[in-house]
């Protein structure tokens, strides 16, 4: 177990220069393909209210499925404010109908294949090459790269400004469904 955790420790200490954006900063626009090959716009979702930007490292992520699983069991509440969910990765859209498939998603899972959507979050890093002995993400990751997104979260007012954003290199603490549901609650009350 030791060794698992000295890994782990050095994924994390790699993670840790993507910093990501930060509250108050603009979100870049994007438009990625969902689980179905459909194009999806941050700018057209945000026509529509709040915007949850959950960036995430994959199906075969055992943590980012549990993430994902919980946010879902919060997602009526979430919509019930208005807002909308985004779930980003650097997988096929393949795999995103994967993800959706597993966890029983109700929300877009969709796919940075390219990773430039990640880039430009600002949360795209390199694990090392203890991890690509250990996992090849040539053969995971949509466009074949060695890079990984930090897991995070961002919500987006409809000005297209990020009011919230969680951007931890440790891979095993996320933003929870309560935390983004006080967020978007004192968001709405500001309207």
């Amino acid at each position: 177990m030791g060794e698992l955790q000295d890994f782990q420790k050095l994924v994390i200490a790699n993670a840790s220069q993507a910093k990501g954006l930060s509250k108050g900063e603009i979100a870049p626009d994007f438009t990625l393909l969902n689980a179905i090959g459909k194009k999806v716009s941050l700018s057209e979702a945000l026509k529509s209210g709040i915007v949850i930007l959950k960036f995430y490292r994959g199906e075969w992520c055992p943590i980012c499925n549990l993430d994902l699983r919980e946010i879902q069991n919060h997602l009526p509440e979430i919509k019930s404010l208005g807002a909308t969910l985004l779930a980003i990765s650097p997988q096929r859209p393949d795999d995103a109908l994967t993800a959706t498939q597993k966890n029983e998603l109700e929300f877009e899972v969709l796919s940075d294949a390219d990773q430039e959507v990640i880039k430009a979050y600002n949360l795209q890093f390199d694990p090392g090459e203890d991890y690509h002995q250990r996992r090849d993400l040539t053969l995971l990751n949509g466009g074949g790269l060695k890079t990984l997104p930090v897991p995070a979260t961002f919500i987006v007012n409809t000005n297209q400004i990020i009011e919230a954003a969680h951007v931890e290199a440790n891979y095993t603490e996320r933003m929870g469904p309560k935390e983004i549901i006080k967020v978007i609650e004192k968001m709405v009350n500001k309207m």
